[in-house]
């Protein structure tokens, strides 16, 4: 059971697969979650910061397609932010002083007895709740 941080969706789509080793891996990974050979959950904020990101980078219409594209990936879980996750997030970011969106997704982990999250992110190395791995 893993959850998946939004660098992992982002590297495949911002980047060519065949030049930078963090999008192929990111690819393969993302492969197996379609294919069923892994079970994956992530945020359903990480809607936005994909959104977010390729917007930026790519435009309005990009942004547009790679979302719907997100919301319908195949054998994915979303998990919802509820306010027990929000309280959760707080003490995570007093207690780390880690982004306010890094303490999200480690409090969506710890509510939802995940252990490990997939990113690239060293950020949530300091989290000792969690336990970050790269694909």
């Amino acid at each position: 059971m893993l959850y998946i941080d939004s660098n992992v969706f982002l590297y495949p789509i911002i980047y060519e697969v065949g030049a930078v080793e963090e999008a192929k891996r990111s690819k393969d990974l993302l492969l197996r979650i379609a294919f069923g050979d892994v079970e994956a959950y992530t945020s359903i904020i990480t809607w936005d910061e994909i959104v977010w990101v390729v917007k930026k980078t790519f435009g309005l219409e990009p942004s547009i397609e790679q979302g719907k594209l997100f919301l319908t990936f195949p054998n994915l879980k979303f998990l919802a932010v509820k306010k027990s996750i929000i309280l959760r997030a707080q003490e995570i970011l007093e207690k780390y002083k880690v982004k306010p969106r890094d303490a999200i997704h480690a409090a969506t982990l710890i509510e939802n007895k995940i252990t490990s999250i997939v990113s690239y992110d060293k950020d949530f190395d300091i989290i000792k709740e969690i336990k970050r791995i790269e694909p």
